[in-house]
């Protein structure tokens, strides 16, 4: 069987085997789409306030110490798509590494995490949106619009919608878009570390706090639970780059590009956030009142607070990166989740639908839009019946994470075990690196699926005594079995090994 993807001439371009157009994408174009799907400046400001709630001024070596899987995870990568490079990465390497059923489950995780996702980008679109048209007009009035239902939910459709259409004209379209917005909130972020730094040297910082090495030791957090909250809130934070993997079928060089790509995303993001982290930490310091970045009150968008008091009239300008950041990521985070499904019905796991190319732009047509319907259809359901289910299911985001991430890495090992030994880096980058990023990260899923059967984990909400975010976590993968289930009575030629 061939690893790698065919591809056939056509009078303009070379096509891959499913109809994908091949190299349309370069080494700067996939790292500048990585970037912008884990969306820096959305998820800083989300994700810099509870962290710091969990480990204070320890922030750093958890952004560090959440990294390190990271790194191993994406080393795992790299050796499975030099070897088999495919759109269905996590699917496609986990079934032929493990057999049919745990490879579709892969894809499920896969899926269903970046609908969860887009959903959520969208909100934070709309709810940044309005928040910019309140700064621009100074009418304070216009940041409630969001807070309209009725209205909240039909900007939403809206924004999901434009993304949609941007990811259906294919890469092309979605890289020249990507640039934009990517130099932007990069330069946004930048401006803002150096004028929190330029603060804390004029002595009019808020709570001016010296860098202590001591913030990077991570065995200096409390413990083991704050430290395993952190880890979890940091693996979070730098979910996304494997989008440079599924984009392998479009990449020039298909075999090196990508995993390329995926370990330089890696290594700017957590430039990025150490950073910024360091940053945030020396301007406001972790105090609990003002603008510490301890205070629950800021945790929700902590540069919403601190943008005013750190860049001044400029401060406008985060709000555009955000609004930029989560816009950026909603757009490019539909590629992973159309082109998983566009394999897996190429591979015949789902409808052959799904394989289906736009022959105009030769992007996953069919795949895209039913993510954008389902993304459409989930935020709907859970902003409709409870906003405490929406943002829960975000929380439960982490599990699914942390387990088709490790299915993946683990798959990295069994799939290369009899060459594994045979030289050094053989070791180390097929068997060492994917093993232990496997490991930590399914160890992260048990340990967070424990802790979110206590009723207090995210929200406080429960439902017959066990924690909302464990139950919809877990419901999340039992209705991934439950369609595989329907999915081997309609296709089994796929999970009898007949196909892949």
């Amino acid at each position: 069987m061939s690893t790698a993807p065919k591809t056939v001439q056509s009078k303009e371009t070379s096509l891959s085997e499913k109809g994908l157009k091949a190299g349309s994408v370069g080494l700067i174009g996939a790292v500048v789409i990585g970037v912008s799907c884990i969306a820096p400046a959305y998820t800083l400001t989300a994700a810099l306030g509870p962290t710091v709630s969990e480990v204070g001024v320890h922030l750093p070596a958890i952004f560090l110490v959440g990294f390190i899987p990271m790194l191993l995870v994406a080393l795992g990568y790299r050796e499975l798509n030099n070897a088999m490079p495919d759109a269905g990465t996590s699917f496609t390497w986990a079934t032929r590494a493990f057999g049919p059923w745990i490879g579709w489950m892969g894809g499920w995780g896969l899926i269903a995490a970046t609908i969860i996702v887009l959903s959520n980008l969208a909100a934070v679109a709309v709810d940044f949106f309005y928040l910019m048209l309140a700064q621009i007009f100074s009418n304070p009035a216009l940041g409630e619009l969001s807070k309209i239902l009725p209205l909240n939910i039909a900007t939403t459709l809206v924004f999901i919608a434009l993304a949609c259409w941007i990811s259906y004209r294919g890469m092309e379209t979605t890289k020249g878009v990507q640039y934009v917005l990517v130099a932007f909130q990069l330069l946004v972020l930048g401006w803002f570390a150096v004028s929190a730094f330029a603060h804390v040297a004029n002595g009019t910082a808020f709570d001016a706090t010296a860098i202590s090495p001591d913030w990077f030791n991570p065995f200096a957090v409390d413990s083991f639970s704050q430290f395993a909250a952190g880890v979890s809130l940091s693996i979070f934070i730098y979910w996304g780059w494997d989008v440079t993997l599924t984009m392998n079928e479009e990449t020039k060089n298909p075999e090196k590009t990508p995993g390329r790509a995926a370990t330089i995303t890696v290594l700017v993001i957590v430039i990025i956030y150490m950073t910024v982290a360091l940053a945030t930490l020396s301007f406001a310091g972790v105090g609990e009142t003002g603008l510490g970045a301890g205070n629950p009150e800021n945790q929700s968008s902590i540069f919403a607070v601190l943008a005013g008091p750190v860049m001044g009239p400029f401060a406008i300008l985060m709000s555009l990166a955000i609004l930029s950041s989560s816009a950026a990521s909603l757009q490019s985070t539909f590629v992973s989740p159309a082109r998983t499904m566009l394999a897996m019905g190429h591979y015949r796991a789902i409808s052959p639908k799904f394989g289906k190319i736009s022959p105009t732009y030769k992007s996953p047509s069919f795949a895209t839009i039913a993510a954008a319907i389902a993304a459409a259809g989930f935020y709907v359901i859970t902003r409709t019946v409870s906003e405490n289910a929406l943002w829960d299911t975000i929380t439960a985001l982490g599990m699914m994470i942390c387990f088709y991430y490790g299915i993946t890495a683990l798959a990295c090992v069994w799939f290369f075990r009899a060459s594994a030994f045979s030289s050094v880096r053989a070791f180390f980058f097929k068997f060492l690196a994917p093993l232990l990023g496997g490991v930590i990260l399914l160890v992260m899923f048990v340990k967070t699926a424990m802790d979110s059967m206590d009723p207090e984990y995210g929200s406080g909400s429960s439902v017959g005594g066990v924690g909302l975010v464990f139950v919809l976590g877990m419901g999340v993968i039992l209705l991934g079995v439950v369609v595989m289930l329907v999915m081997y009575r309609l296709r089994p030629e796929f999970f009898k090994g007949k196909v892949l």
